[in-house]
């Protein structure tokens, strides 16, 4: 378990991340991620079916990152990569194309990351993606972010990661992704 002191207006003494029961605590977790990412009630409900679906995946695991009082502010899950889940055969023919397509294999896929705009920048997301990949058996990471210069981006490239797609286009998704790799364990600060 890790504590982080609050900083600022809404942080609180202590925000702890640790094992997250993500099953029994997906609505909280979705709630988060509506708030971070914008998303609404309809996508959100086609988010809760993928979210259980990953789950059941083999080694699929989750933290959270939680208040005192227990109110669940940030959280991450991840899977070892396989070929045949939908993320990627989608973005296989990107990979390729530009000569990385062997990251799909041996890699923990960071499949969402999300903290409550209260919570950000006081290093929560960073310290829920070091933990849950410093646990992979696999020796690199990948994951997919909207193409743009944020700051999720900013945070993923000081952790070591670099763009191997771009403009990665997934079905329904108005905006390209970037799809990004990085060697484990990630780099500290």
């Amino acid at each position: 378990m890790l504590r982080f002191p609050g900083q600022g207006p809404g942080t609180p003494d202590d925000v702890v991340i640790g094992p997250l029961d993500l099953a029994a605590r997906v609505d909280e977790a979705l709630a988060v991620q509506a708030v971070a990412f914008g998303l609404g009630a309809d996508e959100i409900a086609v988010r809760r079916q993928i979210v259980l679906r990953h789950l059941t995946s083999p080694g699929a695991r989750a933290l959270g990152a939680t208040t005192p009082s227990g109110r669940l502010v940030g959280f991450v899950y991840g899977m070892p990569n396989d070929r045949s889940h939908w993320w990627s055969t989608v973005v296989e023919p990107y990979l390729r194309s530009q000569g990385h397509e062997a990251w799909l294999d041996d890699s923990f896929v960071i499949t969402e990351l999300h903290v409550h705009p209260h919570y950000q920048n006081h290093g929560i997301g960073r310290a829920l993606i070091t933990t849950i990949t410093d646990s992979a058996d696999e020796p690199r990471s990948i994951l997919s972010a909207i193409d743009t210069d944020s700051p999720a981006r900013g945070l993923y490239r000081s952790l070591g990661y670099e763009d191997l797609a771009r403009q990665v286009m997934f079905p329904s998704a108005p905006k390209p992704y970037a799809v990004m790799g990085a060697p484990l364990p990630l780099r500290r600060r």
